[in-house]
């Protein structure tokens, strides 16, 4: 009896195996166990974007130094994280306070590399006042805001 059993489960499992076409199954009874039977694979896609990360951007600040009696000029390094090639820019904006630049001059910024690749790297972002006025900020001021520099991003496709 055990002997008949397992033969009709294996006739029905070759019954199965042979009428099996892609995406269909077609019987009349289901073999003799409730078995699971494969009947597709369907592919899984996704679109990969872009990514960039700042570490610690809370931390950065640029401490200007003075370089001659008008001159000012000082950097801060940016660890940057990123799945593709970059390139990275900067511009400068002056602080004003009740409409008065806080302190009048020729400002600029920069940054180096421009270029970054997967999976990210370091930069250097620098910020320089020359000409730099000091008649409107009191001497011994500590700390005073004078300028924000805005780093921007762009991917590299080539």
């Amino acid at each position: 009896m055990v002997m008949k059993k397992t033969m009709v489960a294996v006739v029905a499992a070759l019954a199965l195996a042979m009428s099996v076409q892609a995406g269909e199954i077609k019987y009349h009874e289901w073999p003799m166990a409730p078995i699971p039977q494969e009947i597709a694979t369907i592919p899984v896609t996704m679109d990969v974007g872009y990514w960039v990360r700042i570490k610690d951007q809370d931390k950065l600040k640029i401490n200007l130094s003075q370089d001659s009696i008008h001159t000012y000029s000082g950097c801060t390094s940016m660890v940057v994280e990123t799945n593709s090639s970059l390139t990275f820019s900067v511009s400068i904006s002056k602080v004003s306070k009740d409409g008065n630049v806080v302190v009048p001059g020729d400002y600029s910024a920069s940054v180096s590399p421009a270029n970054i690749d997967s999976p990210g790297g370091t930069l250097s972002v620098c910020a320089k006042l020359q000409n730099a006025d000091l008649s409107k900020v009191p001497g011994g001021s500590k700390g005073v805001h004078v300028a924000n520099v805005t780093v921007r991003v762009v991917p590299r496709f080539f």
